[in-house]
């Protein structure tokens, strides 16, 4: 029972980074070009908008009625960059809902600054939460993680960075699906040079943790920490080709792929441990022992088995609605 709350827990947060992440990616991209350019890309990304974050909260319920242990190492052992990616993540709520209230450029300029700040925080602490768990913790004999110190180091900056190219790319490949073809030619070529950039951020994370004596040590299963690494590179690559081909279907699925994929290489590299203690391994913290009490699970059973369904209907019901390129017709929201 412990491993399908886990694996529920991991495709939560992987279908966040997914669809959140073109929301930041979007975000990134209101830095370049003009009004116009900036509230045509808002206007593809419009209707899925609030949508998205849906899978955070989801993501959020489980961790705290689930895995209740993990839940306060998480959040006191890594608050830095949890506490980076909340405020990015509300910045950008914020920023893309109050961007059309004032009628000025300048005021709307700002506050497209502020969604482009929100974005790189919410990628670059997402990034850094998974990195920080891959390197292993200071997890003492008495259950609780000492300091924050274990996150200042070359690694988590490196997996803070490649989340950030990752949704970088992703966000423009999605505008490459949604925007009018003139437009989306644009993107297409800055998706096509944004993909290298996030195959070498990849790439030197990689490397760093291979380098890493507290990466090495900490992989339970060090098979998964090459061959998943190697999926994500593929998946780039697939994209790549793809956005050659103007098969932006086919690349926005790569993408999306990419950014699922680090959270499954955690939690594959990790097995059967959620924390590893780099001070005390008796002290390593399993998912079975992270987890909430089996009545406890089988009550979250009840309230979750109608609430899998519903959310991925809505997804789907919001992405047929929505499907298609915009035009000069399509709803302004933000």
């Amino acid at each position: 029972m412990e491993l399908a709350w886990y694996a529920l827990l991991g495709l939560f947060f992987a279908g966040y980074l997914v669809l959140g992440g073109y929301d930041y990616g979007v975000g990134l991209l209101l830095a370049r070009g003009g009004p116009g350019t900036r509230r045509a890309n808002l206007t593809a990304l419009g209707p899925f908008f609030l949508g998205n974050e849906v899978w955070l909260v989801a993501f959020v319920g489980i961790l705290f009625g689930a895995f209740p242990t993990l839940e306060g190492e998480l959040l006191s052992g890594f608050y830095p960059v949890v506490v980076g990616a909340l405020v990015g993540v509300i910045l950008v709520t914020v920023g893309v809902q109050l961007r059309s209230r004032p009628s000025g450029q300048p005021a709307r300029a700002g506050w497209d600054r502020v969604v482009v700040v929100g974005s790189a925080l919410a990628a670059s602490g997402w990034g850094g939460l998974l990195g920080g768990l891959l390197q292993g913790v200071p997890l003492h004999a008495d259950g609780h993680v000492a300091g924050v110190t274990h996150l200042a180091t070359p690694f988590v900056a490196a997996t803070g960075l490649a989340m950030l190219a990752l949704v970088a790319a992703h966000g423009a490949t999605f505008l490459t699906l949604r925007l009018p073809a003139a437009d989306a030619a644009v993107l297409g070529r800055l998706a096509g040079r944004l993909i290298p950039v996030a195959v070498t951020a990849v790439a030197a994370a990689t490397a760093l943790g291979l380098l890493s004596d507290r990466v090495r040590a900490t992989a339970q299963q060090p098979p998964a920490a090459v061959l998943l690494p190697l999926s994500l590179v593929t998946a780039l690559l697939v994209a790549r080709v793809a956005l050659a081909r103007q098969q932006p279907g086919v690349a926005f699925a790569a993408t999306g792929a990419a950014l699922a994929l680090p959270v499954a290489l955690v939690g594959a590299v990790l097995w059967p441990a959620v924390l590893v203690s780099t001070v005390d391994p008796s002290a390593t913290l399993t998912v079975a022992e992270a987890a909430a009490s089996g009545p406890t699970l089988r009550l979250l059973g009840w309230l979750t088995i109608p609430l899998l369904p519903a959310l991925l209907g809505f997804q789907a019901m919001c992405w047929w609605i929505f499907r298609g390129r915009t035009d000069g017709r399509a709803p302004v929201y933000w």
